[in-house]
């Protein structure tokens, strides 16, 4: 799976208040119906109130921007992302983040025994996007002088399989497990293990319509952390409905990615803090980050960026 940062400008049509007084409010996703959604697909709306239009997302689809434009009141989005666009004035506001720890990873053949990132960039060939923060930060940590970086594959292993020098970026539930289908022994350094964690698949309103309407804001997030609690508990009935809309991804494949995400969905912040839940000190890591990276120029508040509620 391909997990890129998109900031192109959507148009602006409509506030929360006034989608609420409608009885209709869009949550717009980042990537077709897959696990990491499942809980959103889970979500018993009406049981809070709330009657939700989940719009499915591709590469490209510019979340941030829709939120912060009014296209969709909702929507999902990289806690990154959303620090980039405050930088630029985009009044964007997280509310829940699914994933605590960040999902991508740099993916390597087993058979090398390399015990960490900086390893992998001793030699070989590495594919990646360079345009990523964390790529970026690996390149300024350990150098890219000793392999050869290539343009990642989005999401295509047949390189990897072919080159057991070959080093791939991943997002850890997808690439690792088809390549093990495929009889790779794999091993994947989480990109986290830089010091690089940002929050992931984190539910976004505008601080307008925040401001406008907290109750919708509170129901809505109180609404998804009940989805997913649902889904946690027992995924089957929502992938047999994700896989009726994302026909290419099996019913064993839901299953698979359903169980390998739940470490990087509950953990021992979310067993007092609740699911979903994030801390002042995450933003504060993360904004002084992507100030060092060049990526902002003006670095917004913590406390500005996320709310619990």
């Amino acid at each position: 799976m391909n997990r890129r940062q998109f900031l192109s400008v959507a148009p602006a049509v409509g506030l929360l208040a006034a989608c609420a007084k409608a009885g209709k409010i869009r949550l717009a996703l980042n990537w077709k119906p897959d696990p990491q959604f499942g809980g959103f697909y889970a979500t018993p709306y009406r049981g809070h109130d709330l009657d939700v239009e989940i719009l499915p997302g591709g590469a490209g689809t510019p979340t941030v921007q829709m939120v912060g434009a009014g296209s969709a009141e909702f929507g999902i989005v990289s806690a990154d992302e959303l620090v980039v666009a405050r930088s630029m004035g985009n009044d964007v506001v997280a509310l829940f983040a699914v994933f605590q720890n960040c999902p991508q990873g740099i993916m390597v053949h087993a058979s090398r025994n390399l015990a960490s990132i900086g390893d992998v960039l001793k030699e070989g060939t590495v594919a990646l996007q360079r345009g990523l923060p964390y790529a970026r930060i690996l390149e300024r940590k350990y150098g890219f002088g000793n392999v050869k970086v290539v343009p990642s594959p989005a999401g295509d292993i047949s390189a990897f399989l072919n080159d057991k020098k070959f080093a791939q970026q991943c997002f850890i539930m997808s690439e690792p497990l088809t390549a093990k289908h495929q009889g790779a022994d794999v091993k994947v350094f989480p990109v986290a293990d830089t010091g690089y964690n940002p929050y992931t698949t984190v539910l976004a309103v505008s601080g307008e319509n925040l401001r406008k309407n907290p109750d919708a804001a509170k129901r809505m997030t109180a609404a998804v952390r009940h989805g997913w609690r649902l889904y946690l508990d027992d995924p089957k009935p929502t992938n047999l409905t994700m896989h009726t809309l994302n026909p290419s991804m099996s019913d064993a494949a839901f299953a698979e990615v359903a169980e390998a995400q739940k470490p990087f969905i509950e953990t021992t912040e979310t067993s007092t803090q609740g699911l979903g839940a994030m801390s002042r000190s995450r933003w504060e890591t993360l904004i002084a980050q992507l100030k060092e990276l060049g990526d902002i120029k003006n670095s917004p508040a913590p406390e500005d960026c996320f709310r619990n509620l």
